[in-house]
């Protein structure tokens, strides 16, 4: 009995130096966007992205046609990213640590970050959907009921408190011209952390009151 194979047809060499030159092309362009963005906010222009990478603002668009799915594509890098973390913190045999390194990479990368601190703040639907993704929400749920469960933790916080204390420590470590000077976000954190730890605090208000 004879049995066939069916082969699919060879790639010719030139689209596949054209697929690699474009993963490439994209991977610059993201790079580039990544430092922009951090160091000088969401007014980068396309323009100026594709000088930064050394490639044509036509392939700019092509890979990304709007500045939105730029600054998506980045988000989701960094959510991603996030939720390795989590993960990994998930694997600590102290609840509360594993929670509190967390919270510590995610402060980091929201002060750091120029443009995904303003993309929090001015941009939420963008952040919230990278998070999605990679279900940073549910993994950073289950960090909260290890930590309440060890009893390290106050019991009225939830995962959907993050978000809010995120962004209000992306406002708190972000430079202004005018107004008092940007609290170091370490300091921050750490003051954000004290307040969620299990001790004889008062109950928290409802969402919306």
């Amino acid at each position: 009995m004879t049995t066939s194979n069916s082969l699919s047809p060879a790639v010719p060499a030139t689209e596949v130096k054209q697929r690699a030159d474009a993963r490439r092309n994209r991977k610059r362009i993201l790079a580039a966007a990544r430092e922009q963005f951090a160091e000088l906010g969401l007014d980068v222009r396309m323009e100026q992205i594709a000088r930064a990478s050394g490639v044509g603002v036509g392939t700019v668009y092509r890979h990304f046609p709007a500045k939105e799915d730029l600054l998506q594509a980045l988000a989701d890098e960094r959510f991603a990213s996030l939720a390795e973390k989590a993960r990994a913190a998930l694997q600590d045999p102290d609840p509360w640590n594993g929670f509190r390194q967390l919270m510590r990479e995610s402060a980091r990368v929201t002060a750091e970050d120029r443009s995904l601190s303003e993309a929090m703040d001015q941009l939420p639907d963008l952040c919230t959907v990278a998070a999605e993704k990679v279900r940073l929400l549910e993994l950073t749920g289950e960090l909260i009921e290890r930590a309440q469960a060890s009893g390290a933790m106050r019991a009225d916080f939830t995962a959907d408190d993050v978000p809010s204390l995120m962004r209000g420590l992306a406002r708190a470590t972000v430079p202004h011209d005018n107004g008092p000077p940007a609290m170091s976000w370490a300091r921050y954190l750490e003051i954000m952390l004290s307040g969620l730890r299990a001790r004889e605090a008062e109950p928290l208000p409802q969402s919306g009151s």
